[in-house]
């Protein structure tokens, strides 16, 4: 039976990788790494950095083009679905062509695969035999807690997990609301009273840590954001809203 592992590699810092996702590094014979484009090229480089460090030879690495996703459309989900169908294409070809019986192969996933990703959806589209394991990872929200040096929980109180596109059109719908990823910098719609814990490319060198009331720093964060995104033509960002008493 081919095996697959599903490895969660921390949100940017190498030394996010716990010692099971090294350990599952070191078990596998082929990696597949699904490249974004020479924008996120450092993305790429941190992979085979990983692989290096802690594979053992001789191993194999099968590299794939990203499918691009239909930013044009006005039917997101559609489109992710679609985008999401075009990778699992690719996911299935390797476990088909790439591993024999017997052998493990492994994707190199940010993050944790169980949280806020599409490799497990996707997975769950092949047409192919082969079992898999899921090694969890430290999120984007666990580093930004952690560097804003905050507790993502208060006693008593929920926490909503969310995205941009969902706080734009509802607005916060809890005391505390988790945001992944905000082209739109929908924070700043936020009620009076609300404090932002804000981060972008958290653990990696290019890291930027931004926090206060909304009112006060909204135009800071707007302002950082559009500058790293012209300078690395890419940004990646995460923030907790608060509602303080």
């Amino acid at each position: 039976m081919k095996r697959l592992l599903i490895i969660g590699i921390g949100a940017g810092d190498p030394d996010h990788l716990t010692f099971q996702a090294a350990k599952a590094i070191a078990a596998a014979d082929a990696f597949l790494l699904v490249d974004k484009g020479t924008a996120k090229s450092d993305l790429s480089r941190l992979r085979h950095d990983m692989i290096a460090a802690h594979g053992t030879p001789p191993y194999r690495i099968v590299e794939e083009d990203d499918p691009e996703r239909d930013r044009t459309t006005p039917a997101y989900t559609a489109a992710v679905e679609t985008w999401r169908s075009r990778r699992a294409e690719i996911y299935e070809r390797f476990v088909r062509d790439e591993l024999a019986d017997g052998e493990t192969g492994a994707l190199l996933v940010w993050g944790d695969p169980g949280v806020y990703d599409s490799t497990l959806a996707a997975l769950a589209e092949i047409d192919a035999e082969f079992e898999h394991e899921v090694i969890p990872g430290i999120t984007s929200i666990a580093a930004l807690t952690a560097r804003h040096r905050v507790g993502l929980t208060r006693v008593g109180r929920p926490v909503h997990i969310t995205t941009g596109r969902r706080l734009a059109a509802e607005g916060p719908t809890a005391d505390d609301v988790l945001v992944m990823l905000d082209a739109h910098n929908s924070f700043a719609g936020a009620a009076p009273g609300h404090h932002i814990y804000w981060g972008a490319y958290l653990g990696t060198p290019d890291e930027i840590l931004i926090s206060g009331p909304v009112s006060e720093v909204a135009d800071d964060i707007r302002a950082a954001r559009a500058d790293a995104r012209a300078r690395k033509g890419w940004i990646m960002d995460t923030y907790l809203l608060r509602r303080e008493d």
